[in-house]
């Protein structure tokens, strides 16, 4: 049965930092694509980052780049997001993602709110 668990999250100011971990079970994580989503309020999921099963490749939305790294430890089947200079436009459900046999899974989701 394949889990993910975000965990991370929280309340930041502008211009702070945070770094959101996905501790993923019940799949061959070493050998999954794996991502990082978002969702603010009133808006669609959009996907933030993604890397490839041996780290070597990342990508980013336009939005994040710069700021975001995602990584992974295949050792410990866990995936990051290291997130600096957050904005108040970076706040929003942030969720872990990944495919297999066809559908995707989605852990339950950890709230970044950025506020002074």
């Amino acid at each position: 049965q394949v889990q993910l668990v975000e965990s991370g999250g929280g309340l930041v100011q502008p211009g702070g930092s945070l770094r959101l971990s996905c501790a993923a079970s019940g799949f061959g994580f070493s050998s999954n694509y794996m991502s990082w989503y978002r969702q603010a309020p009133g808006k669609e999921r959009e996907l933030v980052a993604g890397i490839t099963d041996t780290g070597g490749t990342t990508t980013y939305s336009d939005s994040v780049k710069g700021r975001f790294t995602i990584s992974r430890d295949n050792n410990k089947n866990t995936v990051y997001l290291q997130m600096n200079s957050l904005e108040p436009e970076d706040t929003a459900v942030y969720y872990c993602n990944t495919w297999r046999r066809g559908r995707p899974y989605w852990g339950q989701g950890t709230q970044v709110t950025i506020s002074s």
